[in-house]
C-alpha cells in the first residue's frame, strides 16, 4: 500500500474507526467527570461547569444548581470546573486577599478535596466492573477444562516435561479453573520462570517452566510481545459452554478482571522502566481509534468490552503521580495533610509545568509510535 492509497482511504473506513473511538471516549470521559461532579456536589462544592470536549461551545444549558453543562467542538476529553478554580486543571486562584467562599473547592478540608479528585478514576473502574459484570450475566463466561491436548515440540511446555493429557492445577501459585486462566497468567510473563502444578494419571507434579516469547503485528507494522507455552486445547461442543453468572459472582469476576488489567499494565510499565519491555509498544490516539473500530466491527459485545478496557486504562493513567493529573493532585493533598498547609504557589506552578511536559511527552511518544506504524504499513515495512 503506497502513501497515496493510504491517504485516499474510503470515508466509510475512516468513519468506521473515528465514530466508535469518539463514542467510546465520550462515554468514558462523561463517567470520569461525573464521578468528580457527584462527589463534589455531595461535599457541598459549587460546580460551575461540566464540559464534554474542549474549545468553543456547541450546545449548553444551566441546571437548577447553576452548573453550566456544555458540549464543545473538540470531543477529545472533558472537565469540571469548581468554584475557585482558575483553569480546567483545578489550580487555585493565588492572588487577592478575599476569603474563600464556603462552596469553593479550595475551601474544603483536604480529605474532601482528595475524595473529589479520586472519584474520577474510581468511576472509571466502576464503569469497567459494571460492563464486564453485565456481559458475564447476559452472555456468560466460557467454561473449559485446563486440559492439555497437544504439546509443540521444542516449546516451553515440551522443555518443562508437559504431555498431552496433563491438566493444569496452578501456575505461579494461582489456581487454574479454566484453560483461559492459563492464557491470562502466561501472556504477560514472557521469559519469566514460574512454578506450575499439573495433574497426570491421578498424581500432582510440580514443575518449572519459562514461557517463550512470541511477537505479533499490532496492525500498524509494530510488534507486540507476549508469553506462550506451546500447548493446545481442543475445544468440543461438550467441552465449552457459556455459563451465565449470578449478580454477585459476575461483580466479583468483573472486579477480578479489572484488577487483572491494572496489574498487567503496572507489570508492563515496570518492565519498560527496567528495560525488559520496549516503549514502542505504547500506543496513541490512532492506535486507540483502530482498537475501537476493530472492536465495533466484531459487534456490540466486543465494543463494550473495549470500552471497559479503555475505561480502566484512562482511570489508571489519571492516577499516575504527575501534576495536572488526578494522581498529582492526590500527592499534593498528601503533602498538605503531612505539612498542615499546602505547597506554596510557586512550587505548585512549577510542578504543573513539569506535569504538563510529562503528559505532553507521553502523548508525543504514543502518537509518534502510531505514525511510525502507519508509515511502515504504507510502505510495506
Amino acid at each position: 500500500m503506497d502513501i497515496l492509497t493510504l491517504l485516499m482511504m474510503p470515508l466509510n473506513v475512516m468513519v468506521g474507526y473515528l465514530v466508535p473511538f469518539l463514542i467510546a471516549l465520550t462515554i468514558i470521559v462523561f463517567i470520569h467527570e461525573f464521578g468528580h461532579f457527584s462527589v463534589a456536589r455531595w461535599c457541598g462544592v459549587k460546580v460551575e461547569t461540566f464540559s464534554i470536549g474542549f474549545g468553543k461551545e456547541v450546545k449548553g444549558w444551566f441546571d437548577r444548581h447553576g452548573t453550566r453543562w456544555r458540549i464543545a467542538w473538540v470531543p477529545l476529553g472533558g472537565y469540571v470546573r469548581f468554584e475557585g478554580d482558575v483553569n480546567a486543571a483545578s489550580q487555585a486562584e493565588t492572588t487577592g486577599k478575599a476569603p474563600l467562599s464556603p462552596t469553593s473547592f479550595h475551601a474544603k478540608p483536604v480529605w474532601q478535596r482528595a475524595l473529589v479528585v479520586a472519584a474520577g478514576p474510581l468511576a472509571n473502574f466502576i464503569l469497567a466492573i459494571l460492563i464486564l459484570a453485565g456481559s458475564y450475566m447476559i452472555v456468560g463466561v466460557p467454561m473449559t477444562t485446563p486440559r492439555i491436548d497437544g504439546v509443540q515440540a521444542g516449546s516451553a511446555a515440551d522443555l518443562a516435561g508437559l504431555k498431552p493429557g496433563d491438566t493444569f492445577v496452578s501456575l505461579k501459585g494461582v489456581k487454574v479453573k479454566y484453560f483461559s486462566d492459563v492464557q491470562e497468567i502466561v501472556r504477560p510473563r514472557a521469559g519469566e520462570a514460574m512454578a506450575i502444578e499439573v495433574a497426570r494419571d491421578g498424581n500432582i507434579l510440580n514443575l518449572t517452566l519459562t514461557p517463550g516469547v512470541r511477537e505479533e503485528s499490532d496492525g500498524f507494522g509494530g510488534k507486540v510481545k507476549f508469553g506462550i507455552l506451546g500447548v493446545t486445547h481442543n475445544t468440543t461442543g461438550q467441552d465449552e459452554v457459556y455459563q451465565r453468572l449470578p449478580v454477585h459472582q459476575a461483580l466479583a469476576k468483573g472486579t477480578e478482571r479489572t484488577w487483572f488489567i491494572i496489574s498487567t499494565t503496572f507489570r508492563y510499565l515496570g518492565q519498560m522502566v527496567t528495560g525488559h519491555a520496549e516503549s514502542n509498544q505504547l500506543g496513541g490516539p490512532i492506535a486507540i481509534a483502530k482498537g475501537a473500530g476493530d472492536a465495533a466491527s466484531y459487534g456490540p459485545l466486543a465494543f463494550i468490552s473495549f470500552v471497559a478496557f479503555l475505561s480502566v486504562s484512562i482511570g489508571l493513567l489519571n492516577l499516575f503521580p504527575i501534576p495536572m493529573l488526578d494522581g498529582g493532585h492526590l500527592v499534593f493533598y498528601a503533602i498538605e495533610a503531612v505539612r498542615g498547609k499546602p505547597l506554596g504557589p510557586e512550587a505548585q506552578e512549577w510542578s504543573f509545568r513539569v506535569g504538563f511536559s510529562l503528559v505532553l511527552m507521553l502523548m508525543v511518544l504514543g502518537t509518534f509510535n502510531d505514525i511510525v506504524r502507519v508509515v511502515s504499513v504504507a510502505f510495506g515495512g
